[in-house]
């Protein structure tokens, strides 16, 4: 039996006791009619230059052609808002795909559980593949790959240079000329690999993950969900976003901010610099809402900031946050 329902008002999480999973069952914004199988789910994520298709089954012997087509869930409204130069896609998927691997890794130990040990076998290989993906998208944004590139970058500095000696030695100019300027240019791309993959090692956040925070310039409350030390979206997002006409400019932490849908609904997951942001002058108890809080988050501490899930912590190797303890809200609380 398949069941259709169309996601067109505030997403809410629903656990699901077939698949055992958590799915998101309605999402804002206007999204085509989806077809969600009673025992199939199916997720597909799209990037601008290539397309991750991965399915999970649980009845692996038949099959549907069924789809969940998951994009940018605010389409249509008022997007001509100034803060809207602040939206990031890139942000927006990333977090879809921290979502679609909690998501596998919950059908693997529900098959498991109920002992479909095949299934479970699958689902894990599928797991496998997101992570690696995941894996390396990661180490392109958080500097892993800008050390290994640069190493390699230094080891083809070395032999270019032996090249350039024996070019010398035989007297053939013109290949030493060219020589030369290829070296100039390996390491002048060497040293701006270098200086990347310092500032990943050595960055320092004002901001932690779950802190609410408020806009400078537009206002709105907003999340802490993510963090890079220094701007890693493309050219055109940077020239959007006028970053050139930051303070700071790109080479300061960035940080990915889910915003609040009553202050402003159609801006759903920003890409902030930290100069931008600020913390509440008082601790922010108020109500937030937001679709991706319900799977990144176990709910709000005692200061009103959002406790992160573990698997979001580790994703950027954060520590727990502990609150103070304040002796007056445990008496305050205890007379109440």
């Amino acid at each position: 039996m398949v069941q259709s329902m169309s996601m067109s008002t505030l997403a809410t999480s629903r656990y699901c006791g077939v698949c055992g999973s958590t799915c998101l069952r309605r999402q804002f914004g206007r999204i085509k009619e989806t077809a969600i199988g009673f025992r199939e789910c199916q997720f597909v994520w799209n990037d601008r230059r290539k397309s991750l298709s991965f399915a999970t089954h649980i009845d692996m012997l038949k099959p549907r052609n069924l789809r969940v087509q998951a994009g940018w869930l605010f389409k249509g409204g008022d997007q001509s808002s100034e803060a809207s130069i602040e939206r990031s896609e890139n942000a927006n998927e990333d977090i879809l795909m921290f979502f679609f691997q909690l998501d596998l890794a919950t059908r693997v130990q529900y098959a498991l559980n109920v002992e479909q040990y095949e299934i479970a076998q699958q689902l894990r290989e599928k797991l496998n593949e997101v992570e690696t993906e995941v894996l390396k998208q990661q180490e392109s944004r958080r500097g892993s790959a800008s050390k290994s590139e640069a190493q390699d970058m230094a080891i083809s500095i070395l032999r270019l240079r032996a090249d350039l000696q024996n070019a010398v030695q035989s007297e053939n100019y013109d290949l030493a000329a060219k020589l030369r300027d290829e070296i100039s240019k390996l390491e002048a791309e060497s040293l701006t690999t270098s200086i990347r993959a310092q500032a990943y090692e050595n960055a320092q956040y004002a901001f932690r993950l779950g802190q609410k925070v408020k806009h400078k310039n537009f206002g709105y409350r907003g999340v802490i969900c993510g963090m890079d030390p220094i701007c890693c979206e493309s050219n055109s997002w940077m020239e959007t976003a006028q970053v050139e006409k930051l303070t700071r400019g790109p080479d300061q932490p960035f940080y990915q901010v889910l915003v609040d849908v009553h202050t402003d609904p159609n801006l759903l997951v920003a890409y902030v610099p930290e100069e931008s942001l600020v913390v509440p002058s008082e601790p922010d108890k108020d109500r937030f809402d937001h679709p991706y809080t319900s799977f990144l988050f176990f709910g709000m501490d005692a200061a009103g900031d959002f406790i992160p899930i573990k698997q979001l912590r580790e994703k950027y190797n954060k520590p727990r946050h502990e609150v103070p303890y304040d002796p007056d809200n445990e008496k305050s609380g205890e007379s109440s």
